[in-house]
């Protein structure tokens, strides 16, 4: 590409981190997707309690006030310049409960985003992970961002699931034995699937 035209992609995406990328409230059919906060600590805690969440990246749950520093570090934003953190907890519309995460690193000189997902084992099978995921990539898309990637463990399949009902495809990179997959987000419909909300 152009050195004039990644420039612009790349002021463009800047321009956009700062007028709400990572902060703004999307909502898909089914789940509001709200910018995380402390005071979703004790919910998520509940909803990430099932130690078979950790069977791929290590690490086990976290206690309520484990949960309330991290929510309180990720809301504050990433100590990084080169890059910007968005995370958005996911309410069920329906009944109300908070059922888990999306998560995205967004690096704008790349105009590339790292994503990830995880949903609590009562509400997976559901379908609300690729629906989140898929909400947050158009999001991403809308912006300017171009390249959205993931790494997932090869074992991972449900994940790997996810990722390829996103559209994403494994590539031969590994980091820390996960494989990275990897989407053009320039071949996604802009604004498919994404609202923010009102």
């Amino acid at each position: 590409m152009h050195p004039d035209l990644t420039n612009g992609l790349t002021n463009d995406l800047t321009n956009s981190l700062t007028s709400g990328l990572t902060t703004a409230e999307l909502r898909s059919e089914r789940l509001d997707l709200l910018p995380i906060a402390p005071g979703h600590a004790e919910e998520l805690a509940a909803a990430l309690a099932d130690p078979a969440l950790h069977a791929f990246t290590g690490g086990r749950p976290a206690t309520v006030e484990e949960q309330r520093a991290r929510c309180a570090r990720l809301a504050a934003g990433s100590p990084d310049p080169a890059e910007a953190w968005g995370n958005w907890v996911l309410r069920l519309r329906a009944d109300g409960a908070l059922t888990g995460y999306v998560q995205a690193t967004v690096r704008p000189d790349a105009s590339e985003a790292e994503v990830a997902w995880v949903v609590g084992t009562p509400w997976q099978r559901r379908g609300l992970a690729t629906e989140a995921a898929r909400t947050l990539l158009a999001h991403l898309a809308d912006a300017g961002v171009t390249t959205a990637a993931a790494h997932i463990h090869p074992d991972h399949h449900a994940s790997a699931a996810v990722a390829r009902a996103l559209g994403l495809r494994p590539t031969t990179r590994t980091q820390d034995g996960e494989t990275r997959w990897q989407s053009d987000l320039t071949r996604h419909a802009r604004n498919a699937g994404t609202r923010r909300a009102v």
